[in-house]
This record gives C-alpha cells, structure tokens and sequence, in this order.
C-alpha cells in the first residue's frame, strides 16, 4: 500500500469510528475520492502565536504536504479573496476567504442528508475544491449533481480538479444564495457555506418533501447545521442538528465594517442581571443572536477594565458590559436596547428549562424566517 493510500485509509477509518462515516453506499464513495487530488494548488497553515492571525503557504511537495491532506481538519486554500498559497513567500495576516472543509464533516453532512437512490438531484451551494462535489458525484453519478461557486477563480480549480477525475457534474460560478433554477426542481439542496437566513430561491427550487441541509448563523460566531423539509406551500421547516457546525458565512451574509465607533461613555447604565458569560458559550450566544440579530461584538480596554461591546452598525443601537466589584454593569443606547433584549430572550430560554440546540426548531415562510424551541 502506498503512503498516500494509507493515509487515505487511515482517514476512511477515523471517520468511520468517530461516527461520521455510518453506511456502506457513502463509505464506498468516499474509498474512491482521494482528497489531496482536490489541493494539488496548496493550502495555507495557521502559524502558531501569531496575533493577529497569520497564514503560512504549504505548496504540493513540502514537507508535510501529503500528510496534511489527510489530516481530518480544514485546510484554507484561499486568502482575501484572491491571496493563493502560490502567490506568496513568506506569511500573510488576512482573513480566510475559501478552505476545504475538513473531511469528517463533509461526510457528516452528506449522511444528514439522508439522499434517497435512484436518481437524487442535488444541488450543492458552495463548490470549493471540489472534494465534496466529487464525492456526490461517486455516490449518485454527475448527472445528478448541480454545484455553484460564488468566486469564479475558485470554480475554475474545482473544475480542474474534478476534471482530472474525469467527473463532469454541473459546475455554475455566481450567487448560491440565488440557487440555480435551470436545474430545479431538486431532491436536496447542501450548503457548505453559512447564512444567516435561509434564501427563498433554496426553498423555491426544492421539489415539496426535498431536504435542505444548511449552516445558520449569526455575527456572534455561534452556528448549527439545520435540516429542513419543505412544504406544498412554499414553506420549510425543521430542527437543528447538534455539533457547533460552523463554515465561513456566504460573502452577502457577512457583517459590514464597523466603521467609527460611537460615543461609548454616553448611554444608561445598570446592574445587568446576567454577565459576559453568555457570549462565551456556544449556545448561549446562538440564543443572544435570536435577540440582536444585527449585533457584532468587540472587546475594549476602557479606563483600566476590559469592556464587552455589541454593536448594531445598522440602527447605530450598542451595549457595553464591565465588570464592577463582583458585578456586571451594563451601559447602552441607540433605538434598540440590545442587552435588554438579549437577557430577556436567555430567561425566557431558562424558563424553558435550557433546551439544547437541537430541540430548536426552523420554520421559514415567505414573510420570515423564526427560531423557536
């Protein structure tokens, strides 16, 4: 067996144990697709201690290269929007702008996705390598699989690299968040991107009693993967999934700049009934998003203490927490009281006895979209 086949089999066994890999048809699929065909153009490494964040090329041949791929992480294969691991010597201190998901989750998802054989149209939101593209195609043929990429250059790749394989499904570079209607009706639609809202063109082009598989989110950084089922009238509801699912949000869903910050010494203050605490866990701060959807949070060294900020660019509403003497102390202004909001939605979410994300529920109709539990 060669090294790349052992690691490869190494993968199949890790997933296979830890749950993500559960049956035969996907397991097969997955035996077939070797990942690191899908990042022959390199990928970047997270430099360890480095603040701000800063971002090594790893190019195919280096030391580590081939095991990398193999590794069950994900692997940025994109910087800035344009930044290639080619392109650069050295170290870059920019955001991620494209990566390869890490394996265990790729499968994770395309068995949440519960695909019924024969014949399962798919429409898969966000392309990226094309490893999760090819791996649909192994299980139900390219002519079932519909994929778009947002940025064309990253499609290009893809396409490369699925070619190679000699894989032909439906490649579409533009908007996945306006799906692609030439293809639909569709049996399931998978995002591999987050959004804050599910997109009505999703719902429209998925035939009634088709599952969409997507990551919902906020500007808080907490997410879960949710499975809904769509209706004869235009309507898709279902749960969340438990893992903390988490993928970088599809550009027109991500935050704006925040641009000057207000005056923060202005504003009411009080006692808060409950603390930072809540935008340190996961779930907690899932339940905060549902109250400030608009909300972005920073921290600040202000007078000698540590402040918590939430701000809403779009109403000009922020919310500043400190600590005082054992207590949390809350200062805010603007049209909306975030911090009001989000400890009113947190009780009514104790009250409820703390349901874990997976007892929410999505429902999503033309008028809305709302989180319940």
């Amino acid at each position: 067996m060669t090294d790349q086949a052992q690691l490869h089999q190494q993968l199949i066994d890790s997933m296979t144990a830890n749950g993500s890999l559960r049956t035969e048809p996907w397991k097969r699929a997955v035996e077939t697709i070797a990942r690191h065909e899908f990042l022959r153009t390199g990928f970047f490494r997270r430099l360890d201690g480095a603040v701000p964040s800063a971002w090594a090329p790893v190019l195919e041949g280096d030391a580590g290269w081939l095991e990398a791929c193999y590794e069950d992480e994900s692997l940025v294969t994109q910087i800035a929007g344009t930044i290639m691991p080619a392109d650069i010597r050295g170290q870059i201190m920019r955001d991620p702008t494209s990566s390869s998901t890490l394996p265990s989750l790729v499968v994770r998802m395309l068995e949440d996705l519960q695909v019924v054989e024969p014949e399962s149209k798919v429409l898969e939101i966000g392309t990226g390598t094309g490893y999760s593209t090819a791996v649909l195609c192994a299980r139900l043929g390219e002519e079932y699989v519909t994929s778009i990429e947002y940025d064309e250059e990253v499609a290009a790749r893809a396409r490369t690299a699925l070619g190679r394989r000699g894989m032909y499904p439906t490649l579409v570079s533009g908007d996945g968040l306006l799906g692609y209607a030439d293809g639909a009706p569709y049996d399931r639609v998978i995002a591999t991107c987050g959004v804050r809202t599910v997109p009505a063109a999703w719902i429209e082009q998925t035939r009634p009693g088709g599952l969409i598989l997507t990551t919902i989110g906020g500007w808080l950084g907490s997410s879960e993967l949710a499975r809904l089922t769509v209706h004869d009238n235009g309507t898709a509801t279902g749960p969340l999934l438990s893992g903390q699912v988490s993928f970088m949000l599809a550009r027109p869903h991500t935050p704006p700049a925040l641009g000057l910050l207000p005056d923060l010494s202005e504003g009411k203050e009080r006692e808060a009934i409950i603390g930072t605490d809540a935008l340190n866990d996961w779930t907690y701060r899932f339940v905060v998003q549902l109250a400030a959807p608009h909300a972005q949070h920073l921290t600040m060294e202000r007078d000698g203490r540590t402040e918590h900020v939430l701000i809403d660019v779009e109403s000009g509403s922020w919310a500043a927490l400190y600590e005082e003497d054992g207590r949390w102390i809350v200062r805010q202004d603007g049209p909306n009281a975030l911090w009001d909001a989000a400890e009113e939605q947190l009780g009514r979410w104790h009250a409820a006895g703390t349901p874990a994300l997976e007892e929410f529920t999505v429902s999503v109709t033309p008028q809305g979209q709302t989180i319940n539990w």
